[in-house]
Formats: C-alpha cells, structure tokens, sequence
C-alpha cells in the first residue's frame, strides 16, 4: 500500500487513486534483448527502469518544485527499459458480487469487495485498501470458497488471444500474471492467521495451494499452446525488514510443488522467465524459490537487508533481478547518490542479468532537482561502464 501522513493539502491533491500514480516512460528494448538479457545470453548494453513511479503525494510536490508535464509522468526522463504487456486471464479469485461501497466520507472509503470482504481505504492517503476481514477461517469456509479458485472458461477474457498476439507483434514482453503461494492464503486468511495455518492446520494450506495450482496450470496450458508467453508474475509480499513471514521448510513444504509445478510447464513452454515480486528481507527463503523454479526478483530492498551486489555473488546466473538501488538517498544530498550509484552500477552492468532502478515507490520529501541529479548521474556511470561491453 502507498502510505503517507495525512496533512492540510490533501483536499486539493489531484493525483489520488492507484492509476493516478501510473508512469509513462519510453520503452527503447525490444523483447528478445530484455530477454537475453534478463537470462544472461547477451550483455552489451544495461537496462535501467523506474518500477513504480511515485507515492501519493509526491507528484504535487514536484508541481510546486516546477516539474513539466512530462517529467510527471516520467516520459522526460532517459531509462532503457521495454514494454511489458500483460495477457488478461484471470487465475486468482474468480466471481462474487461486485464492490459495494458502505460508507464514503471526505476522509475514509469503505466497501465490500467481491471477496466479501470489508476494505477499508484512506482517502489522499494511500490508493490501495486494506481488509478488516476475511473469508476463510476454517476448512469449511474454504470448502465454501473453493469454486472462486476452480477452472472456468470465464477466466480467460474475450479476445486474450488476440491482445497477446497484439503485445508480441508490438514487440512488448508477453506476460501473464497467476496467484501468490503464500499471498493467497493471506488474501483469504489474513496475515495472522494465514502464517498460523502454515503451522497448525497444513490440510487447508495444501488444500488451497492444490486447488489455485490446479487452476494456474489449466490456464497456463490452455493460453501457452495458442499463443508465445515470455514472463510469468507471481505476486507475494510476503515479508518485512525483520525477514520472511514463513521460513524456508514451510516454503518447500507447502509452495515449492505449486511453484515447481508452474515451473516445468514454463520450461517445456519457452516461457524464460519466472519473475517474484516480495518486499522486505527475502534471504531466508531465496534459496528454496529458486530451487522450486523462480529466476528473477525484484524490487530488492536495499533497507531490508537486500544488498543486489551481495545476491549476485551468491547466486551468479540463477537468478536476475530488477530494481536494487535504495529509493531513500533520493532524499539526502549529492554525495549519498553518488556512492548509491558508484556501489551497485558497476558490478551489476559487468554481470547482466539486471535491470537497474529503484527498490520501491519513490518516497514523499524526494526534491525533484534530486530526481533529476540520480538520472543524470545513473547514466554517466551507466554509459561510463557499457564500455568494453559485449
């Protein structure tokens, strides 16, 4: 969730939902030299992307600070990165009744989701709202559930074939996005008592983990023979700057067969990369992802103990990466960037493999003179090290 205080100028805030917040960057690589890239085939120029673009807020800053319109949506600035297209299937929740909203006030959004659960949403706070409760709390409830995780022909969106046709004669990557081994437990669950049943009740996990792999491979079959996909997401979130919220026997126990799964199918498809996105201190656990079939991660947080230098000397070509470079010295002065920059570029452009930006969502109190210094300076070093490339 984009978290920030509240203050006296949210009421005249113009950017405030999630798709305010998008980012607009020229896309100058092709999918075949990402791809290469991004699995170690080929490295004779680096990559470099914003992920996110900016928390809530940050955009009127910059405003006030003289940003163009392009520099709001981040089109002025110079990345080398490609343009990724997803494929619209559906292999997570699947039905139930629509949002219904239960209470609007100038601050504060609540309303049922089609999970029928009760989300609530600060307004000007955050663009993404949290549950206050959940679904599943026994095996029963899930038993209830199920059918939302089971294959139907629903899931795959009139015309998917031809939007993923679409994508690859655009050049863009062919992506496609199935559920989180630990996230949808979380969805269903909650934190707490999702992290309880890893322990206590692993029927329900299995059963859960069964049915969403069950449905991911029927789907991934079914898209994979029609049409060329070069990239599976799977979304988890599963951890915080104090580490994982599961250890790396639950992760084996329990999700490595469903990610495994997922995997052997990817390779016999030709899809070359399996791409995990989880905030936080993911060391615990990186080793069994990587084992159970993930080849990429990202957004590596440098604040959560995730140093991007120190994951390529452990784990050299298993594993390629995007993001790495601490969003947090974007607030401090000149010298700080400087030797963000100067300590993770170099070693990174050398081994391929990654695709350089920052970890996160650029924080609120980022000067956009500050901004505009970590590009200009990202690419000196960037350019500066692309000698001898190749």
């Amino acid at each position: 969730m984009a978290k920030m205080r509240p203050d006296s100028n949210m009421t005249t805030r113009k950017w405030l939902r999630h798709d305010d917040l998008a980012i607009n960057p020229r896309c100058e690589v092709g999918r075949e030299a990402f791809l290469d890239h991004m699995t170690f085939r080929r490295n004779d120029r680096p990559l470099f992307t914003e992920i996110f673009g900016p928390l809530v807020g940050l955009k009127e800053e910059w405003e006030q600070q003289g940003a163009t319109p392009q520099e709001l949506d981040f089109s002025a600035f110079r990345y080398r990165r490609p343009a990724f297209g997803t494929v619209p299937i559906n292999a997570g929740w699947h039905g139930g009744e629509p949002d219904r909203v239960l209470e609007e006030t100038d601050a504060m959004l609540t309303f049922r989701d089609a999970m029928g659960r009760t989300m609530r949403l600060p307004k000007g706070v955050a663009t993404m709202p949290l549950p206050l409760d959940y679904p599943v709390r026994t095996m029963d409830d899930w038993r209830r559930t199920r059918c939302h995780h089971e294959f139907s022909e629903h899931r795959l969106a009139p015309g998917w074939e031809e939007v993923a046709r679409r994508i690859r004669d655009a050049d863009q990557v062919v992506c496609i996005s199935i559920p989180g081994g630990f996230d949808t437990p979380r969805q269903l669950l909650g934190d707490a008592a999702a992290c309880e049943a890893f322990y206590a009740d692993a029927e329900l996990i299995h059963d859960i983990l069964r049915v969403i792999g069950d449905t991911t491979i029927a789907v991934l079959d079914r898209v994979t023979r029609a049409v060329q996909i070069d990239m599976i997401r799977v979304h988890e979130d599963m951890a915080g700057r104090n580490g994982p919220l599961i250890g790396p026997a639950h992760v084996r126990q329990f999700i490595a067969p469903y990610y495994r799964r997922v995997a052997d199918l990817a390779l016999d498809r030709g899809i070359r990369l399996f791409d995990q996105d989880s905030d936080g201190d993911m060391n615990p656990v990186i080793e069994a992802f990587v084992d159970a079939g993930i080849n990429c991660m990202h957004p590596i947080e440098p604040t959560s103990n995730m140093n991007i230098v120190e994951l390529r000397k452990k784990y050299g070509t298993r594993l390629a990466f995007y993001g790495g470079i601490d969003k947090h010295v974007l607030r401090q002065g000149r010298d700080d960037i400087d030797a963000e920059l100067e300590t993770k570029i170099p070693t990174m452009v050398r081994s391929g493999g990654c695709m350089l930006g920052l970890d996160h969502r650029i924080p609120n109190g980022t000067p956009l003179v500050n901004y505009r210094y970590y590009i200009e300076k990202a690419w000196q070093i960037l350019d500066r090290e692309t000698t001898g490339l190749g």
